[in-house]
C-alpha cells in the first residue's frame, strides 16, 4: 500500500509523504463531462491533502495517453476496453455526473491506487 498507519490525516492514515497519484479521465470529447469528473476527483484528493495529477482525454486517445502519462487509474464516462486500458484499473465516472454512487466511485479510485480511506 502507498498509504498506511503512522500519522493520521483526518480519516486517511499516511505513513510518509504521499506520492503524486496519476489519474486519466476519459469521455467522448474530453471537454464537458471529463472536466466535471476531474474537478470532483481533484476536490476529494485536495481535501485529503493527497497530491494528484489528472489528465483528461477522449476515449479514443486512452491507449496513447497511457503510454505517455502512465496513470495509476482511469476514470471513464464511456466504456473503455480492457485492451485499450492496458491493465490499468478502469473506474466508472458516471456517478460523478449523476451524484448517485459518487462516494462509492471515489472509494474505488482510492482502493485502486492503494489508499485506505475510512469515510469520505
Amino acid at each position: 500500500m502507498l498509504y498506511h498507519s503512522d500519522e493520521s490525516r483526518g480519516d486517511l492514515i499516511v505513513s510518509s509523504a504521499p506520492r503524486e497519484v496519476k489519474i486519466l479521465v476519459a469521455c467522448g470529447t474530453a471537454i464537458a463531462t471529463a472536466t466535471v469528473v476531474a474537478g470532483k476527483i481533484k476536490e476529494a484528493f485536495d481535501k485529503l491533502k493527497i497530491p494528484v495529477k489528472i489528465v483528461q482525454c477522449k476515449a479514443a486517445e486512452v491507449t496513447g495517453k497511457i503510454e505517455v502519462f502512465e496513470p495509476d487509474v482511469i476514470v471513464a464516462n464511456t466504456p473503455i476496453s480492457e485492451k485499450a486500458a492496458k491493465g490499468i484499473p478502469v473506474i466508472n465516472g458516471v456517478p460523478f455526473l449523476t451524484g448517485m454512487g459518487e462516494k462509492e466511485a471515489l472509494k474505488k479510485i482510492f482502493e485502486a491506487v492503494g489508499i485506505e480511506v475510512k469515510d469520505l
